[in-house]
Parts: C-alpha cells; structure tokens; sequence
C-alpha cells in the first residue's frame, strides 16, 4: 500500500517534553516534521516556558494528545476545560487532538488511564460523550487504544470495541503500536491480528515507544526505553496492512540527548521509505 493516510503536519513526529526545550530551540533536526504535547501540561503556563512554547508552535506543526479529558468516566465532561482546549488549539495552530479510550476521573482524578469495559454498555456511554466533544471543538478527535492490565466486565473482544466506537462515533483512531504489541503479551492475543483487522480509513496518525519487562508475560507501557524490535516490525506490519501514516515517537522520562532520539526517528522515516509506492505507481 502506499501513503494512504498523509496529515498536513507531516510524517514523522516526536513527543515534546519540557526536557527537550533548549535543544529544540537552538535548532529542530529536520527529521522532526511535528510534535506532540499534552496540552495540560502547557495551558496554563506562563512566563518564559510560555514563550518558548508559543515560538515553536509559530514555526512548527503541532498535535496534542489529552490526558485528562476521560472519555470513559461516569461524571459530567469538562465543558469549561474542553471549552479552553479549543481556545488553546486555535492560539497554537494545532493540527489535530488526541485522547484515550480510557478514563481517569469519577468522583476524583486517579491521575492514571483505566480500562472502560469491553460492553456494549460502555459503547453506548462513550460514544455520544466523543460526539459531544467533537461538536464542542467542531472537529473530529481521535481516540487512541490504550494499553491495560486488567478486563473488568469484559463481554467482547478489545478489537470488537474499539472499532464499535470508531465507527458509531465517527472518529478517528490514534493506533498506538506499542500497545498493541504490550496488550499481546499481557492478555495473550495475536497482535499482528488485531492490527491487520483495524479500519485503515479510521487511522489519523500512530505512536510507538519503549516499554519495561516486568516478567515473562507482564510489560509495562513506560515511555521510558528505546523501541525494541518486535515493535518496529509491529509498525512495518502496519504500514503494509493500511498504508504508511503519520508516526510519532514518545519519550517521558529516561530521556536521552536530542540526537540519539532523532536515531530512532530514521527508522520511522526508512520503514515510511520501505512501505511507500513511488508517486509514478500511485498516479497510474
């Protein structure tokens, strides 16, 4: 398949950390066509960061990906906090909004992604609170799959429910290879499998990162470690299954010098190479 997906941000992204600010600001590696950040963690900032941030997204494209809008909670949405989320999108040009198909808040914020039940219950609950977000933004979000540990109340699969509520919410999806490879070996299932069945139509971009062993059939999606190997085939798998899309790497903590990040974006940029079809082959 060729460059089916293409945003106007580009191909090739990196999350951006507060860590990272004063080299990217001296120069970004011009393998860096976007970054992301969590626009909870910038809103509110003043001052010097807010100058820093706002003089890179003047001259870069941006996407943000939310932590705290939970999507899957039984509370009331945010209005307010949606509502200052558009505001911070326009003042910062941002291309595109992200956020898990999790929740994180019910009478109090757990400040940790939790699963929503696999249901059909739960399809019914989440899906007109996205469509209410969308109206509110008055733009389609995506929604990433999202790695967990436990099923509580699980009556279908994970592919079965994540794809119901793309398809009944008119959304689009944020697929987080990483995840996929960590939920194959935490719940056992094949994840080349649950790729290959996603809606190729549905992807807006993609994340991968490293993640942390904690036994034989336990890993931990950290951010924290350099992408291993089965992760990067993950992802060529994935590009010859739905066409080459926007790919961005995350780094949160352990973050190493600029330069040894950008290592790892060459191989997003060279599978993007491998997997796409000369422009020649396309038009004909």
């Amino acid at each position: 398949m060729g460059i089916s997906n293409k945003d106007e941000f580009g191909m090739v992204g990196l999350g951006l950390r507060r860590e990272m600010l004063d080299e990217l600001l001296i120069q970004v590696p011009k393998q860096i066509d976007f970054m992301e950040v969590a626009p909870e963690n910038w809103l509110k900032l003043g001052g010097r960061f807010a100058k820093q941030f706002k003089s890179l997204t003047d001259t870069n494209n941006f996407v943000c990906h939310g932590l705290s809008l939970s999507i899957g909670s039984p509370e009331p949405l945010d209005i307010a906090f949606i509502k200052s989320l558009k505001v911070f999108f326009e003042t910062h040009n941002i291309k595109r909004f992200s956020e898990h198909l999790s929740y994180c808040s019910g009478t109090g914020h757990m400040y940790d992604l939790m699963p929503i039940p696999f249901t059909e219950e739960a399809i019914k609950h989440v899906v007109p609170r996205i469509k209410q977000v969308q109206d509110i933004l008055e733009q389609q979000i995506a929604i990433e799959n999202v790695s967990y540990y436990a099923a509580p109340g699980q009556q279908m699969s994970e592919l079965a429910f994540t794809t119901e509520i793309l398809q009944q919410a008119d959304c689009k999806l944020l697929l987080d290879v990483n995840n996929i490879y960590v939920n194959s070996i935490n719940h056992g299932y094949d994840g080349d499998h649950f790729l290959a069945n996603l809606p190729s139509e549905r992807i807006a971009y993609g994340h991968v990162a490293g993640h942390y062993n904690e036994a034989d059939d336990l890993i931990i999606d950290t951010h924290g470690a350099d992408v291993i190997d089965p992760v990067w085939q993950l992802l060529d798998s994935a590009y010859k299954y739905h066409g080459v899309f926007p790919t961005l790497l995350e780094r949160d903590f352990n973050i190493p010098a600029i330069p040894d990040l950008v290592k790892e974006l060459d191989i997003i940029h060279c599978l993007q190479a491998k997997n796409a079809i000369p422009q020649s082959k396309e038009s004909a």
